[in-house]
């Protein structure tokens, strides 16, 4: 047995026999368990170790080779397996509620193992080939013969397809880079290529305007399970890039560039999320602002920076859940969710509006909730290099507690008498109510995680040591 069989191989099998269920409920409780169990093997399994069980004795390997190719997960890597695995059995459990089970589930399960298998591929240039397998598999998480793709949908397709010949020839680029180090002009091609390749895989501004498109057009539940992991396992992809150059990782001017991509998504999210007046479209300025924060922890000294990024995880894939499910449920209420038409929501879905408003919260870095620790660690950090930096995430930060207040004043406007008629289901009320304590308990007890984020730095040889 090997590592890349279990969390890679497995779950495309399962992922393709459960194609063939329709039960929104067996599918919820079958994707969520199998995905909790290879969170639960990957914490508490370990790799290259020898295990006695009773008189059976066994190790996982580390490494698979196909086609010529290796697939490695190191024994550091397991930590990060069990979040990934760990948040995405989160999305499966409350797929029932949401009602896109069928797809999200089977779908979900085989674009989860293809990212992972873009950080374990070696050589790492095949990686991009992974992450384009992945986005392919998305566009029939988001569409179907009787819903042709918007405009948001095709765009998604051709920014994220467009970053791939940008990142293989990176990989070109920086095999001459390796043999000449002293060729500065080839070493700021390759990088250059790295930068493009990035901004179209992370939506960095301009290049994020079919977010908000995809929001609009399609289930809020579906799009958001996109929106997380496929920016959070490319930027661990990236800072894989940073962590094996050391000319790159060494950069001054990568610093800055890092700094300037982190802090204009932050401020244009934010600001943009402050005058928006459509409920989907502040949700997606703020999944923008989000990636922000965490390109931005890449741009501090590693040994402070790594460890924000892997805090903003669990936050992030916890806040956007319950946001895309509070957005699914309200949007099967209202015509449109724009404000005209969301004005008194909460008389008839009490829990979504609630949740969504915490969601909102959270990420605005709202003291007491999940967001809040890494974030004030970030400012902190932040704050330390650069006191004008520092405001202008503040000014971001406040554009999205801005919305999330516009947002509770409209959904808590009501005609006069007017009744409360809660429309919600028991398993939205259920899964949306368990999503909000998690949010809270995130923020007030933020040390539960670092049980499973302690070891993640040393995933990376130079990174974060």
């Amino acid at each position: 047995m090997n590592a890349p069989t279990i969390w890679i191989l497995v779950p495309i099998f399962f992922g393709l026999l459960l194609l063939f269920i329709n039960s929104q409920r067996a599918l919820s409780i079958l994707g969520g368990v199998l995905a909790t169990s290879l969170a639960l093997i990957a914490q508490f399994v370990p790799i290259e170790e020898a295990m006695l069980v009773g008189t059976f004795s066994f190790k996982i390997d580390s490494s698979l080779t196909v086609l010529g190719r290796t697939l490695v997960i190191l024994p550091a890597e397991g930590s990060l397996l069990a979040l990934i695995y760990g948040a995405t059995a989160l999305w499966f459990f409350g797929a029932e509620a949401s009602k896109t089970a069928t797809r999200i589930v089977p779908i979900g399960l085989m674009i989860t193992a293809l990212m992972v298998a873009s950080l374990a591929v070696e050589p790492f240039l095949f990686a991009a080939l992974f992450i384009e397998m992945a986005i392919l598999l998305a566009i029939p998480l988001l569409t179907s013969m009787y819903s042709p793709p918007g405009r948001g949908i095709v765009r998604f397709l051709i920014y994220q397809t467009l970053a791939m010949p940008f990142i293989l020839l990176t990989g070109w680029l920086l095999g001459g880079v390796e043999a000449s180090p002293g060729d500065l002009a080839l070493a700021a091609q390759s990088a250059s290529m790295l930068g493009l390749g990035f901004a179209f895989l992370l939506a960095i501004f301009p290049l994020y305007n079919w977010v908000p498109m995809l929001l609009e057009e399609k289930s809020p539940y579906t799009a958001g399970f996109l929106l997380w992991i496929l920016p959070t396992i490319t930027i661990i992809f990236g800072a894989g890039f940073l962590d094996r150059y050391s000319w790159l990782r060494s950069a001054p001017e990568l610093i800055i560039a890092l700094r300037f991509a982190g802090l204009l998504m932050i401020v244009t999210g934010g600001l943009f999320a402050g005058f928006q007046r459509h409920l989907g479209r502040i949700m997606a300025y703020g999944v923008i602002a989000e990636t922000g924060f965490s390109i931005l922890a890449l741009s501090l000294d590693p040994k402070l920076g790594i460890p924000i990024l892997f805090l903003l995880i669990p936050a992030r894939a916890l806040g956007q859940a319950v946001w895309s499910l509070s957005l699914t449920v309200i949007k099967d209420q209202v015509e449109t969710m724009r404000f005209g038409a969301s004005r008194g929501l909460l008389r008839i879905t009490p829990f979504a509006g609630v949740g969504m408003i915490v969601a909102t919260l959270s990420t605005s870095a709202f003291p007491l909730l999940a967001g809040f620790p890494a974030r004030l660690a970030l400012w902190e950090g932040l704050s330390r290099v650069s006191i004008s930096a520092s405001i202008w995430m503040g000014i971001g930060i406040l554009g999205l507690l801005t919305s999330a207040f516009r947002s509770l004043a409209v959904i808590s406007m009501a005609e006069e008498y007017t009744t409360w008629e809660r429309r919600e289901s028991l398993a939205q009320m259920l899964m949306l109510g368990l999503g909000m304590i998690g949010l809270f308990i995130l923020g007030l007890f933020p040390q539960i995680v670092q049980y499973f984020l302690s070891e993640l730095p040393t995933m990376f040889e130079h990174l974060g040591r």
